[in-house]
């Protein structure tokens, strides 16, 4: 099949901004077209390109500007996955795979090239029109069966590798204010009075302070918040 162009003006130029600009690539001509007639009954939508392999996915995302991005895994050429990642490299749109594959490995790869949502095809063409709507508005779309493997990745990954270089203390605003002030020399009275609360409340930040830095002492807490670069040295 080839890509098609379903509108005139591929910037969607004269598009209202509510209009949302959808680009396809899907090879199952039965899910095709239950989708692409599932979309063109929605007024808020405008499907401007439709493409069934993986070249013609690459070759609409360079002639199109759309807002969301639905990508089947499994095309006759290739992966959807190139697809995505190409898209998110170029463009601002938000990418949902819509496909039959659930295993670990593409929905992962999937997320990690740009996907922002990943629904599988048990979904119906209308439950997919109110995802689309989701994922334009900033939300995630995910099937209960996909986010229970992301779960599960993430349970099982109990070792990280995590570089010590890059590992850096969190500290909230008031308690950056408070460790700023501590370094300057001001008692937990003063720090009270400087900021509006109580000498509870101070105390009580300075003992998180400590205990995110792990140290004992003002003294060892300037020094090692410098360490991190909290504090200028």
């Amino acid at each position: 099949m080839r890509s098609l162009n379903i509108n005139n003006d591929t910037n969607g130029n004269f598009l209202s901004s509510s209009i949302i600009r959808i680009a396809l690539v899907e090879d199952d001509v039965i899910f095709q077209n239950a989708l692409v007639t599932a979309i063109q009954a929605e007024p808020d939508m405008r499907l401007l390109s439709m493409a069934s392999t993986r070249a013609q996915g690459l070759l609409a995302i360079n002639q199109v500007e759309v807002d969301v991005l639905l990508v089947d895994l499994g095309l006759p050429d290739g992966s959807g996955i190139d697809v995505i990642r190409a898209a998110h490299s170029k463009s601002n749109c938000s990418i949902m795979v819509s496909t039959a594959f659930g295993d670990e490995q593409n929905v992962m790869q999937s997320i990690e090239a740009g996907a922002a949502g990943y629904l599988l095809k048990d979904s119906t063409p209308e439950k997919m029109v109110f995802e689309i709507r989701s994922l334009h508005a900033g939300g995630s779309p995910i099937s209960p069966l996909i986010a229970r493997k992301i779960l599960t990745r993430f349970r099982q990954d109990k070792s990280p590798i995590v570089d010590p270089d890059e590992q850096r203390t969190t500290l909230s605003a008031r308690e950056q204010e408070v460790l700023e002030y501590i370094t300057k020399g001001f008692t937990s009275n003063e720090i009270a009075a400087l900021i509006a609360v109580s000498h509870h409340t101070v105390l009580t930040y300075i003992r998180r302070i400590y205990a995110k830095l792990e140290v004992n002492s003002k003294a060892e807490a300037i020094h090692e918040a410098r360490n991190q670069g909290l504090l200028e040295k």
